[in-house]
Order: C-alpha cells, then structure tokens, then sequence
C-alpha cells in the first residue's frame, strides 16, 4: 500500500494581494488629501458610489446602461472619509485578509475583494433610496473577507498585537471576538466621521453574505489547494 507523505519543505507562497490593496488604499487616501476642501469633495462625488447619479433622482434605471456607474462601485472601494475610516479598514484587512491569501491564493482573494465590494456597495446604493447619498470606503470588501473566513474556520484564533502598557503583546484571538471589536468600531466610526461618513450597514451585511456564500461556493478548490501547497 502506498500513501502520500507530506512535502515538508514546501514553503508558503508569497502574499501580495492584501499588501497590494493596502498600498493602494493608503496611495488613493494621500492622493485625495492633496486637494482641496472643495476638490476632495467633488472627487468624492466623481468616484464614490452616489444613489442620485447612477439612478436618478426619479428613481429609474436608465442610467445603469452606462459603464461609469458600474466602475464607481469599484472606485468607491478606494475611498475614506479620514483617517479613522481609512486605519479601521486596513487592520481587518491585515487581520483577516493575511491568512484567507494563504488559503484561497491570492487571484481568488481579490476576486473576493472587488466583486464582493462591488455588490456591497450596490445593495447599499439600491437600499438607501436618498437622492445624493454618498457611499464610500472598504468597508463592504473587508465584510466579504470576514464572512468568508468565518465561513471556512468558525473555529480559528488569530494572532493580533496588543498594546500593554510599554510593550506589545502578541495573542491569539478568536476570530468571532475580533468581528465583534470591527462591529463596534465601524459604530464609532459613524458617530467621528463627517455626514458622508455614516456606515451603510447594508453594505457590511451584504457584502458579509457574499463572503459566506463565496467560500462554500470555493471550500473545495481551497481545500485542493491547501493539500497541493502541504505535498499531498
């Protein structure tokens, strides 16, 4: 009988993904900031996902038929409101998305971010219904590698740094406690950001839903994955 051992030298492939959207998130946040107070507004307005263009005010359709809608929901993604909006989302994104690359590889990680950001950003444009709502932020992509995470490992504890004091504690949290910490923070952040801050919890839902529905969709392809990267 012959049984297949396990490649022990077989090293983790190199994580660019997560790395790749931080800078980018980071990159369009200080491009942003360089304009000014009416200039930011207006780029805002240009390439976040808005209820009055790509519907109309009458509430119609119509203008769906154009690209530009469609690609705002992407653009949307890149931006924040602050600081605070913008260092919320990259800790998930680091916490979270980190070890999902090591899982699922980096192509269907992005995959997860953009598609999964998109369709958040929508429900919350179609759910909201008020003319002129902006919708910003990554919020709804960083939902849709947290529901997918939780989905494959209910059950995982991730390593986080605590501060204690003057030093920095390195721990292992459950992953259901640190959804519950995102939870609360983008509370907050409703409260300490300006109006066009406000969460869309219609985006975190859906784009959290997605997320789930992603990694069952791929648990198999995951797992095959896993089990080439181990030498199986």
């Amino acid at each position: 009988m012959f049984v297949s051992i396990p490649n022990r030298r077989a090293r983790s492939p190199f994580r660019w993904a997560v790395p790749m959207l931080c800078a980018l998130l980071w990159l369009a946040f200080l491009w942003a900031s360089t304009r000014s107070a009416n200039e930011h507004y207006t780029l805002l307005l240009d390439w976040g996902a808005l209820y009055g263009g790509p519907v109309g005010t009458d509430g119609t359709l119509v203008n769906w038929l154009d690209a530009g809608p469609w690609l705002r929901l992407v653009t949307a993604l890149f931006l924040h409101a602050d600081w605070a909006h913008l260092l919320g989302n990259l800790v998930f994104l680091l916490i979270f998305g980190l070890p999902a690359e090591r899982l699922m590889g980096a192509w269907r990680l992005l995959v997860l971010f953009i598609v999964g950001g998109a369709l958040a950003n929508l429900s919350a444009v179609l759910a909201i219904g008020a003319p002129d709502r902006l919708i910003i932020g990554a919020s709804g992509a960083v939902s849709a590698l947290i529901g997918a995470y939780l989905a494959l490992f209910p059950r995982a504890r991730l390593g986080v740094v605590v501060p204690l004091g003057l030093f920095l504690e390195f721990v292992r949290a459950p992953a259901s406690l640190l959804i519950g910490v995102w939870a609360v923070l983008q509370v907050i952040f409703a409260y300490i950001g300006p109006a066009f801050g406000a969460v869309a919890w219609t985006a975190h839902v859906a784009g959290f839903l997605f997320g789930v529905v992603f990694a069952l969709v791929s648990r198999h392809a995951i797992g095959q994955r896993l089990r080439r990267l181990k030498g199986y």
